[in-house]
């Protein structure tokens, strides 16, 4: 399966650069998922790959081979909608078969390539059912197998749950790992969704404004991003101002207002620098607080999600932090009001530079 590179791709809709200078490699039989806010060019980037359209500056390369004349049908190439794509009057079977049909290969070598396809995605005992008939999670399964059949070695999935409901959607993100991991695909996948990408990807690439922020591997993202735009837009996380007043060879310790210092293990930061600190809600421990890092404050809003008890707690700087436990029957409520302690592991503290444009204008989505 191929490798795919990306080399100063760029493609401008008037004034709008949709995509700006992309440099990307996806390894040969990687599985990498794209996120970032609705208008970051993560469409656009996908169908460039596909020849759908075409970049008006840079180099698209498979296999070390520029594609930039290449028609899409050429490319081998099978690429998943969001919207299920299927001909409504043709019953599994003959929408699976339908690409090699049109290319002209016998049906002895479509069928046994059919049915192993059928076979892989568990609908087999469907093939003479009509679209119409089935389920939105199982025609899904019927166009990714008709994209796959058609001696596809790279795989573009474009939204390809955005359509289906929460269950069927989470249930058909491991199945289309699965399909990609057995049959040795490499894999592009664009989605909205983060935990979708942050469970099913080995790399995932967040895009804002038509530039890639940030790549790295889901636990990578989460737990170390390297910019506040990624710590904010994976997962939820809180950031406060504040000044580095003491700095050791692997700690930084940063006056966050009202007397009260956070300390971030692995600073690179110098005294007196204006920097922005933040940690994930579930790295605050509300129920046992440990010595080090303790934040006190008064409960504002309690938020039960089943799983999840989210707390917003109001601190004497006047900030706002959330912070999260586990959801138990033996564990009370927060009461509005209430006075509480946190407290978060040096080890789950980030520190990064004031940004130049501001924080608000750092982390806004548009």
């Amino acid at each position: 399966m191929p490798e795919v590179k990306l080399v100063n791709v760029s493609k401008r809709y008037g004034r709008i650069k949709a995509n700006d200078g992309i440099n990307l490699t996806i390894k040969d039989k990687e599985y990498v998922s794209v996120i970032g806010p609705s208008g970051c060019g993560k469409t656009t980037l996908i169908r460039n790959i596909a020849g759908i359209i075409h970049p008006d500056e840079g180099e698209i390369f498979i296999d070390e081979e520029s594609v930039s004349n290449v028609p899409i049908e050429d490319r081998r190439i099978g690429y998943v909608f969001q919207n299920i794509a299927l001909f409504p009057h043709m019953n599994i079977w003959d929408n699976i078969t339908y690409g090699p049909h049109v290319r002209g290969l016998p049906q002895q070598q479509t069928r046994p390539l059919a049915l192993e396809m059928l076979d892989m995605i568990k609908i087999a005992a469907r093939s003479e059912a009509y679209p119409h008939e089935l389920s939105g999670g199982t025609q899904q399964k019927t166009a990714v197998a008709r994209a796959l059949i058609s001696d596809a070695r790279l795989l573009l999935l474009d939204e390809p749950l955005g359509a289906l409901d929460v269950k069927v959607r989470t249930e058909l993100r491991y199945e289309l790992r699965r399909l990609v991991k057995d049959l040795r695909l490499t894999a592009l996948h664009v989605t909205h969704d983060q935990e979708e990408a942050m469970s099913i990807s080995d790399r995932v690439v967040v895009m804002k404004k038509g530039r890639i922020v940030e790549a790295g591997t889901p636990v990578s993202l989460y737990t170390r991003p390297q910019h506040t735009f990624t710590a904010n837009f994976v997962g939820e996380a809180n950031f406060l101002k504040g000044i580095v007043v003491e700095t050791t060879a692997d700690t930084s310790v940063v006056d966050i207002g009202s007397g009260v210092q956070l300390r971030a293990n692995r600073g690179k930061e110098t005294v007196d620098e204006r920097v922005i600190v933040v940690f994930r809600p579930e790295f605050a421990v509300l129920d046992k607080p440990i010595e080090v890092n303790r934040l006190s404050g008064k409960v504002m809003d309690v938020l039960y999600s089943g799983s999840i008890i989210r707390v917003m707690i109001k601190l004497p700087n006047d900030e706002t932090i959330a912070a999260k436990r586990i959801a138990s029957f033996d564990k009370p409520m927060y009461d509005v009001s209430e006075s509480v302690t946190i407290s978060v592991s040096p080890d789950n503290v980030l520190v990064y530079p004031y940004p130049e444009e501001g924080l608000k204008k750092a982390l806004a989505l548009e």
